[in-house]
């Protein structure tokens, strides 16, 4: 066996070593924040200013999935860019058709998006011993001790969108509630307050809190719920179209990479213009014909491009094509 036939042996085992290694099946995610406008006043009033929770629910249930193994899902800055870029209005979010386009640009199968819809207390206070003036305070009154039950409840809903066609494939509710007795509901000891400061709801000191744990509760149940759909999500194929932007002998850089959903592993045909047929009355191009030359395994991916191992009858060329196998 020739040199050039044992590295092509040993790229075609790497490769299939590296396919086997991403777990195709699983099914690429996108989590947009939760919207939480129907709770903002709540909000406002336990942390003492508008908090992001909507991000925050976002986070922990991307934390949540990973953690599953049932998805891959997109990283967070790779959403913000693509969002950025579109321009779309936290309203438009909301909107199924439009979180399928956003899907769509991301190369995902699905995108998750959703509400919060109960994120607050219920507490009773009650005086204990004497009149006193307990419910005026949140520690001792005059002949009596307040005791305070404190209860946090948390209720989200999100729906699972297929990005091909909008339909919603899936739709589950989660619902958390934590009780204690003599505390608050984000504060540090019984009586300590939240202030104004921005919380970082995937931080543990966050969980350790009444309302972190309604939260986290709310959310682990709508992660467990949206793990038993992954049958539901169809695996849409990436098809790619690109050139070969330089040769380097038998190594090729290629003008796509992983925006346009290439991996590491993926076998590509290249391809080259042969015939270019022509409207004879306006001289459009109407089709153009092209010759497979050879097979290109993807050993390196950036987002903008990729380098890819060639094997062929001919040696490639600057603008040769680029696609997925027929």
């Amino acid at each position: 066996m020739s040199r050039v036939s044992v590295v092509w042996a040993m790229v075609l085992v790497l490769a299939s070593a590296c396919v086997a290694q991403q777990t195709p099946s699983k099914k690429r995610l996108a989590i947009l924040n939760f919207e939480y406008g129907t709770v903002q006043s709540s909000v406002a009033a336990i942390f003492g200013s508008n908090q992001d929770v909507g991000k925050g629910i976002s986070d922990l249930l991307v934390q949540k999935l990973v953690e599953d193994g049932k998805y891959s899902v997109i990283e967070r800055n790779a959403l913000d860019k693509v969002l950025t870029e579109q321009n779309f209005s936290n309203s438009d979010r909301a909107d199924a058709t439009t979180a399928a386009k956003i899907g769509r640009v991301l190369g995902v199968d699905a995108v998750v998006l959703g509400s919060i819809t109960q994120f607050g207390r219920d507490d009773k206070n009650t005086t204990v011993g004497g009149a006193g003036f307990g419910s005026l305070t949140g520690k001792f009154g005059i002949g009596g001790a307040q005791k305070r039950d404190a209860k946090a409840a948390v209720a989200v809903t999100a729906r699972m969108v297929d990005t091909s066609t909008g339909e919603i494939l899936a739709a589950v509710t989660g619902t958390g509630e934590s009780k204690r007795s003599g505390t608050s509901l984000v504060g540090a000891g019984g009586n300590g307050g939240s202030g104004g400061g921005a919380y970082d709801m995937t931080s543990k000191n966050f969980g350790d809190t009444i309302l972190g744990e309604a939260v986290h509760q709310a959310v682990n149940s709508m992660a467990e719920q949206l793990d038993t759909k992954t049958g539901a999500v169809p695996t849409h194929k990436v098809e790619v179209s690109g050139l070969v932007a330089d040769v380097t002998g038998t190594t090729l850089i290629l003008n796509v990479g992983s925006k346009a959903g290439v991996k590491v592993g993926d076998m590509l045909e290249i391809s080259r213009p042969v015939k270019t047929i022509k409207d004879p009355s306006t001289g459009k191009v109407l089709k153009t014909i092209s010759a497979k030359i050879g097979d290109a395994a993807v050993t390196e991916v950036d987002e903008q491009s990729a380098t890819a191992t060639f094997k062929g009858a001919d040696t490639a060329k600057v603008g040769d094509m680029v696609k997925n196998p027929q």
